[in-house]
């Protein structure tokens, strides 16, 4: 049994979909209401692999919203985090994973400490922030979407917003290592993890994102933040890939400007209709067959029997170990979403 421990993108969100989740009489309801909200499992989830192989799982609410962050009501996201994961580990689920901002908070805040969630103490091994799978599917579309529009990644620059988290770390050590890219730009907030990442690397221009973005052929943005940021298309190259691998998602609005292609990054679609509702709700194009690779991954490690905290800490995710993961999501049906938004 595999578990999805998730959240709505917005309290505008949260408050639209309420009814669709199961409790309509959130629907109403004001931040204060949704930080005191417990989790809830809302959605029963059967998976088939295309070797025939059969799944299932469980879809868990943790109702914490990214509004949270934004008015510092920190203890109030930790304790959506920590309750969803003893809510997971209570229904006897093997692996869960931790979505969107899930995974974020756990690392940003060091929960490993908080161990004893009221009379559950957690069991780490069984969680997984799915972040290798993310990654992974990420550099594919990388590559795959550099091939459409015609740029050869050996002269490209390539600049990745959040180079230092989980997945900005592995995509920038995959693009080092597997596609020989021309120029690297790393941007993050913090300059000491950005230095430590170029002396790792051997290479990489540490850059603000307004340098960056001129520059690159390709942008990766997994930087995490709670609102979208804005930005000028008309300070873009032409043709420009943006990837944007954000949840929620990191560009504020739909670029629309000639040589400018949008991808959803760490978006995966499956080969057979999965059986759900969850996607519907999150606003997928094809909620039957298309879901966010982090929560592909604890499919997959279930489909692979591998009851581990596969993707587990900060930049502990190696080339192959997203190699691995790769491998069994090629063999179960996944490849990643290579459409452009609006295409």
């Amino acid at each position: 049994m595999f578990g999805l421990i998730g959240h709505l993108t917005s309290l505008e969100h949260a408050q639209a979909v309420a009814q669709d989740l199961g409790f309509p009489e959130y629907a109403d309801q004001g931040l204060d209401f949704w930080c005191s909200a417990p989790p809830q499992t809302v959605d029963h989830i059967t998976v088939t692999s295309v070797t025939g192989q059969k799944i299932e799982g469980y879809y868990i609410e943790s109702c914490f919203l990214p509004e949270m962050l934004a008015t510092r009501r920190i203890k109030a996201a930790i304790r959506k985090i920590l309750n969803a994961m003893a809510h997971a580990q209570k229904q006897g689920i093997q692996i869960t994973a931790l979505g969107g901002f899930s995974s974020i908070i756990f690392e940003e805040f060091d929960l490993q400490q908080n161990k004893q969630v009221r009379n559950v103490e957690l069991d780490f091994d069984r969680f997984t922030t799915g972040n290798t799978h993310t990654a992974y599917i990420i550099c594919r579309q990388v590559e795959e979407g550099a091939a459409k529009l015609g740029i050869d990644l050996s002269k490209a620059t390539v600049a990745v917003v959040g180079a230092t988290g989980d997945i900005g770390s592995a995509v920038c050590r995959w693009l080092d290592k597997q596609t020989q890219s021309a120029d690297l730009l790393l941007v993050a907030r913090n300059q000491e993890r950005l230095q430590n990442l170029q002396s790792e690397l051997g290479r990489g221009k540490i850059v603000t994102m307004e340098e960056a973005l001129p520059q690159a052929d390709i942008v990766v943005w997994v930087a995490s933040m709670p609102k979208g940021v804005e930005i000028d298309a008309a300070s873009l190259k032409q043709p420009c890939l943006l990837i944007d691998g954000g949840y929620p998602k990191n560009l504020g609005t739909k670029i629309q400007a000639p040589g400018v292609y949008v991808m959803n990054g760490g978006i995966v679609e499956h080969s057979l209709d999965i059986d759900w509702k969850i996607m519907n709700i999150v606003n997928m194009d094809a909620p039957a067959r298309q879901l966010f690779a982090c929560f592909a991954e604890a499919m997959l490690l279930e489909f692979e029997k591998l009851h581990t905290s596969f993707s587990w800490g900060r930049n502990q995710i190696t080339i192959e170990k997203m190699e691995q993961i790769g491998q069994a999501s090629l063999k179960h049906g996944f490849r990643p979403l290579l459409s452009f938004v609006g295409g």
